[in-house]
């Protein structure tokens, strides 16, 4: 009989920590799992010896080449704002909405209004002053529930 097996009869005086241990569950585990053994440390490579080597030398020394990255434009801030329409005007946004699709061109209306503040920002200080006169001042705020 092996000092490794030990059979355990009801009748023996084992104590019940060593009857666990003999259990062949606790056999299979035993066999299983081998013996934890300590961690043996990595060996270190000084600066010197790696230069020693000449090609590995070179292949760490080598500068990396980057692929040339077409240069990104930055995405424009966008501000969210509401405003205060007169309901007249509001239809003639839908209308050149319409306008655009039979020229077959699908706007919203945040370009349309980006389109007339460009072509606002476009016009001399005359014509501008112009168009302003025509548009009527309105009373700002949310309008009154009718």
């Amino acid at each position: 009989m092996d000092s490794t097996e030990v059979k355990a009869s009801p009748s023996s005086s084992i104590a019940p920590a060593e009857k666990a241990q003999t259990t062949p569950v606790a056999e299979k585990i035993a066999v299983k799992t081998p013996a934890k053994q300590p961690a043996k440390a990595a060996p270190k490579v000084s600066s010197k010896a790696a230069s020693k080597t000449p090609v590995k030398a070179a292949v760490k020394a080598a500068p990396k080449v980057k692929a040339e990255k077409p240069l990104k434009e930055k995405k424009a801030k966008l501000v969210r704002d509401s405003f205060t329409i007169p309901k007249a005007e509001y239809v003639v946004l839908d209308e050149l909405k319409l306008r655009a699709g039979k020229l077959s061109r699908q706007v919203k209306k945040s370009e349309l209004i980006r389109a007339g503040v460009k072509a606002l920002a476009a016009m001399s200080d005359s014509v501008f002053m112009a168009a302003l006169k025509v548009v009527p001042a309105i009373k700002t705020g949310r309008p009154s529930k009718e």
